[in-house]
């Protein structure tokens, strides 16, 4: 089956879909989760490049949607998922 791709040249789009992803994983401590659990399918899965990861985080960050951790090693969802992906 070929997996869809979408334009993530938005940083809104890549953001809306950088916190699906997120919403799918499975905390590991206080809400963390690691970066790579959110890199790897969206990069590799998704085929988005790099430059439209670090736009995704940053336009989630700056809208309050992550919250990355200043190490940059993991991000936590700051609202619920469901509020986040829906078309707006």
């Amino acid at each position: 089956m070929k997996k869809l791709t979408t334009d993530y040249a938005n940083p809104e789009t890549a953001a809306r879909k950088l916190v699906e992803i997120a919403g799918g994983v499975e905390p590991v401590q206080d809400g963390r989760i690691y970066i790579e659990r959110i890199n790897a399918p969206f990069l590799f899965e998704h085929k988005a490049k790099g430059s439209e990861f670090a736009a995704g985080i940053r336009f989630a960050v700056e809208r309050g949607w992550l919250e990355l951790h200043e190490s940059g090693t993991f991000v936590r969802l700051k609202k619920p998922r469901e509020d986040l992906t829906a078309p707006g």
